[in-house]
């Protein structure tokens, strides 16, 4: 049985490849910045439970959000290689993920707008080049993280038109009040403030709701993708739940930079199963 699996700071799927074909699970999101290989190896015990048989996994291919480096990713292969004991185990950083699923062999820009955000340079075959991601307390930009902190000061700075605040008011019936303690009483924030996009989602056709989209949107396209060399020629690809829903508005303001739009992919698994399962 061959496992692939693409996490990212919300919600992870899970692919179980055997001779019966493929089955689907879904957990939790796991970033090792926050969470140890304790509480990994918890959660993935809880949902395997006793339905699949783990001796069976020969190969656990994991790309997940947080993994940039071996002792990040070493959190995760820990939890890994308890629950799957008798397979071999390969953890790497999901951007790897984001361009093997849209970019296949072919030299892209792959970028990634979920929970957080992030983009790489990639020749066909490996990442050459990382606009450094400062993360949701610095960076992140056109993430959910990041569109939400916009509306989130809209509200509290007063600046949200009249009719959106008692549309909020309605999601967050606790206002103000029940954000703060949210916020910064609970962990871990960038996954409570990237809920606030299906609130944004469902006003998307407001023009207040449209500008601060567009307005993230172009930070992200600025400080990252316009940095990679080739960004010009190179077709620039998207992953993520942000990327896909909002797509028409990034697209706007790719063109407008004359830079050339690629695929836009909600999730990446099963890209990962069709690309791992060739190379076997």
């Amino acid at each position: 049985m061959i496992i692939v699996a693409d996490s990212g700071s919300t919600k992870a799927d899970w692919k179980l490849i055997g001779k019966q074909g493929v089955e689907s699970v879904g957990t939790m999101g796991f970033n090792p910045v926050f969470h140890s290989s304790e509480v990994i190896k918890r959660e993935l015990d809880k949902a395997l439970g006793s339905t699949y048989n783990r001796d069976e996994a020969t190969h656990v291919y994991y790309y997940g959000s947080g993994c940039w480096d071996e002792k990040r990713q070493e959190i995760v292969s820990q939890a890994l290689r308890q629950v799957f004991s008798r397979a071999d185990v390969e953890v790497e950083h999901d951007l790897l993920g984001a361009a093997r699923a849209t970019c296949g062999n072919d030299p892209g820009i792959a970028c990634i707008l979920g929970t957080g955000s992030n983009s790489c340079l990639f020749d066909g075959h490996d990442v050459t080049d990382n606009v450094t991601n400062l993360g949701y307390l610095a960076g992140d930009e056109g993430s959910g993280t990041h569109i939400a902190k916009k509306l989130i000061r809209a509200y509290f700075y007063r600046e949200l038109p009249p009719e959106l605040v008692e549309a909020l008011e309605q999601v967050v019936p606790g206002g103000k009040d029940e954000i703060l303690d949210r916020l910064y009483g609970q962990e871990p924030p960038n996954v409570y403030m990237a809920s606030f996009t299906r609130f944004m989602g469902a006003h998307r056709e407001h023009f207040f709701i449209q500008k601060l989209l567009y307005n993230s949107f172009v930070e992200f396209i600025d400080r990252h993708i316009r940095k990679y060399k080739g960004h010009l020629s190179l077709p620039v690809h998207f992953i993520g739940s942000i990327a896909f829903t909002f797509q028409d508005l990034i697209k706007i303001a790719l063109q407008e930079r004359d830079i050339q739009p690629g695929v836009f992919i909600k999730k990446p698994i099963d890209q990962l199963v069709t690309f791992h399962t060739q190379q076997l």
